[in-house]
């Protein structure tokens, strides 16, 4: 085989594979809204006919009930909370946690500072309310607190935030609380609603949860490196359905569906927001655009009924933080999907399991990454072989095709016949040099995107002046060693006989 088309076939079998993956990326079709499928009512009282049932049948739109997020000039003030894990702040204007400060992740940009999840850096807020009728609370109720300033103290193991209304117009006597509970040593965080019915009448609402965020990307996103920020919804039927913002923009109606399991999430490099409904009863799963490049993902739950005189209560766990995968499988099913590998997640899982495995015995995740490295070049030395046993039969028969070039060269059709039956008389695949090399590329793209999306590896040390491996060498000592390795393993290599292929390797 000519060499040069063998250069060109390598070329672009390595191209092919870097353009799949960004097609993957960029032209998946939009989401569309999922059919509605036939599951128990949240509500078996009667609501009002702006509240989206979850009943078998049509679903009405999300939008139809939830009031959009909009500014208002009603009074509110701020709560601040702090735990062991979170500098927190709740807006009495709606109860909405609008500010989360991660204590223990230091700000991508500025490693002096915490790094705000939630907050005023763009606009991402996880919001809550009830629906049915218009009196009841949203987002945009006014609640009070009975302090300012909330602190985990020490010994205590979870701290609660009151929120309560006002006595509810139009149903005299009803109140309505909002429960924020905070954990120690844990991301997850209790958002409640709770009601009590004095009127004559039983009442049966759905809960709302959303998080709203804008579409403005994470800081230390950049042309090299793009990793996925927007909206998830997982079930037990379709699994982990990523809907990003354009696939919000492209859809016409928004995205809706009716079951009896699943959360939705917020997702971004490393870090993620999701509610997480735990029993196993209908709710409504939804994405929706709420203004030039504001998006929401939300989940819709019953109440029940609520007789009166009775108190009833809805809980929906958020977790937002980071994505540590061994954690975050233990908190919900399929959680650890967010952790998002691309479409070599089925060889990337297995990399990041020994990746761990080395980090157990080592406790340092760069002698971890070394050890992997090791193990995969191991596993892969058999190919490795073969090739430089095929580049070293190739070094022995160049005087003769540099010969039969010379003979040929003025009929390429007799040149590759008479360089074929050469290959076929010393039993030398052509391809055998390459071949190898093409089959663990693959393997070392799905290493790339295991160790870019780890948020283990996120400030963690290695040693001297790598302080974070996560991020490129600040003095470029490692990409340069790695260059001089790489000509120094070139050098060591036979000389590919045709003077093109050999100033292309070079």
């Amino acid at each position: 085989m000519d060499t040069k088309r063998l250069v060109l076939f390598v070329v672009f079998s390595f191209s092919l594979l870097m353009l799949w993956e960004a097609w993957q990326k960029e032209q998946r079709p939009p989401a569309q809204v999922a059919a509605t499928q036939s599951v128990p009512s949240p509500s078996t009282g009667a609501s009002s006919s702006a509240v989206p049932s979850v009943a078998g049948g049509a679903v009405q739109a999300p939008s139809a009930a939830i009031p959009a997020t909009a500014v208002t000039n009603a009074p509110h003030e701020i709560v601040k909370i702090e735990t062991d894990v979170f500098s927190a702040e709740l807006d009495t204007l709606g109860g909405d946690i609008v500010r989360l400060e991660l204590l223990k992740h230091p700000d991508t940009v500025d490693h002096t500072r915490n790094l705000v999840l939630l907050g005023s850096e763009h606009e991402y807020s996880v919001q809550s309310g009830l629906m049915i009728g218009k009196s009841f609370p949203t987002h945009k109720t006014a609640y009070r607190a009975v302090a300012k300033q909330f602190t985990l103290k020490s010994g205590e193991d979870k701290l609660e935030v009151r929120l309560e209304t006002e006595e509810i117009e139009g149903a005299a006597g009803t109140r309505m609380a909002k429960i924020i509970t905070f954990h120690r040593s844990s991301y997850l965080i209790d958002v409640a609603h709770e009601i009590t019915n004095n009127t004559g009448s039983a009442l049966a609402p759905d809960a709302y949860f959303q998080i709203v965020r804008d579409a403005v990307a994470p800081p230390g996103d950049t042309s090299m490196v793009t990793t996925y920020t927007g909206t998830a919804i997982y079930t037990e039927q379709d699994k982990f359905l990523k809907i990003g913002f354009a696939d919000i923009d492209k859809a016409k109606l928004p995205f809706s569906k009716n079951v009896d399991n699943g959360w939705v999430a917020m997702v971004q490099h490393y870090f993620v927001s999701a509610l997480l409904p735990q029993e196993k009863i209908a709710r409504n799963l939804y994405t929706r655009k709420l203004s030039d490049k504001l998006y929401s993902v939300g989940v819709i739950v019953p109440v029940g009924t609520i007789a009166p005189g009775a108190t009833a209560s809805i809980t929906v766990p958020l977790y937002s933080g980071p994505e540590e995968q061994d954690k975050l499988k233990t908190i919900a099913p399929g959680l650890e999907l967010v952790v998002d590998y691309g479409w070599l997640t089925i060889i990337s899982v297995p990399l990041f399991w020994v990746l761990q495995f080395f980090h157990g015995w080592f406790g340092n995740w760069g002698l971890a990454i070394i050890f992997l490295t090791i193990s995969i070049k191991l596993i892969f030395f058999p190919l490795s072989a073969a090739s430089y046993r095929s580049m070293a039969k190739m070094k022995l028969v160049a005087p003769r095709l540099a010969k039969l070039r010379e003979m040929y060269a003025d009929d390429r059709m007799k040149q590759n016949q008479a360089m074929m039956d050469l290959y076929k008389k010393e039993k030398i695949n052509p391809l055998g040099g390459c071949l190898p090399i093409v089959i663990q590329i693959p393997v070392f793209i799905a290493l790339y995107w295991t160790l870019l999306a780890s948020v283990e590896l996120r400030y963690a040390p290695f040693y001297g002046w790598i302080t974070d491996l996560s991020s490129k060498d600040p003095y470029y000592v490692l990409p340069a060693l790695m260059m001089v390795s790489m000509i120094i393993q070139t050098k060591l290599n036979p000389t590919p006989p045709d003077p093109i292929q050999a100033k292309v390797m070079m």
